[in-house]
């Protein structure tokens, strides 16, 4: 992810072509309801992206707080991005919701994204509690995927927010996907997913296998280097779940 939102630019290039190539006054009709729809699309965009800015605010003061309070910074850093309109409108298709605006906000939630990158296991469970504990924000979904990983080794904590986005004559709840991980695992999700990009393809039997494994062996050191940081610092010990996600272990 990175910190920008959408880009008109191909969107009007779109739309120089269609009116190059209308000629009869249904087409002129077709291309005012472009434009129509287009402007809603732009709105509904801008508030996607007020939204990000205001969950991104609210991540960077509690941060801080934390480091005047406790000396530390639980967040090394935040990206962020807005879905491409190709991106939405292909998940659209791909799962069977109509293509509509009013469609993008009810089936959607990761139109607006954030990704938090922690050094530690344990300040994603504190970021994320801390986020969820804001009387103006509702968390609708929480993935796990540390307790449970994905079966190609994926690991990160997924929440899905609403939070409310001042606008000159309205208050909109807006829904942003958090993404909440350590450095250990967003180089290894970096990574992957390039791999399986370059391979244009569903990934070989053998990489995939590599992969799952060099995932195992960087969340054995995430869990290596929590139990040092918790050494030297005499922190509490903290609950786990095993790779199954039914049991608690102390680290």
């Amino acid at each position: 992810m990175d910190d920008s939102t959408v880009s008109a630019q191909k969107d009007m290039d779109i739309e120089e072509l269609f009116l190059a190539n209308a000629s009869s006054t249904n087409g002129v009709d077709e291309i005012e309801e472009f434009r129509r729809v287009g402007r809603q699309f732009n709105e509904l965009m801008m508030r996607y992206s007020g939204a990000i800015r205001e969950v991104k605010t609210k991540l960077e003061v509690l941060n801080d707080e934390f480091q005047i309070k406790r000396s530390h910074n639980p967040i090394s850093y935040i990206k962020s991005r807005i879905k491409k309109p190709a991106s939405i409108y292909e998940k659209l298709l791909r799962r069977g919701y109509p293509v509509s605006l009013e469609s993008i906000e009810k089936n959607l939630h990761d139109v607006a994204g954030i990704r938090v990158i922690c050094g530690y296991v344990q300040d994603i469970y504190t970021v994320a509690d801390m986020l969820a504990s804001q009387s103006d924000i509702k968390v609708l979904e929480v993935k796990d995927y540390i307790a449970r990983p994905k079966s190609n080794g994926y690991r990160s904590l997924h929440l899905v927010v609403s939070v409310p986005v001042f606008f000159s004559d309205q208050c909109i709840p807006m829904k942003v996907e958090v993404q909440i991980r350590t450095i250990a695992m967003d180089f290894w999700a970096t990574l992957e997913h390039q791999l399986k990009y370059k391979s244009e393809g569903p990934v070989p039997e053998v990489i995939a296998k590599e992969l799952k494994d060099c995932s195992d062996v960087i969340a054995e050191t995430d869990i290596r280097m929590q139990r040092l940081y918790n050494s030297l610092y005499q922190d509490d010990k903290f609950l786990l779940f095993d790779a199954d996600g039914k049991n608690q272990k102390n680290i």
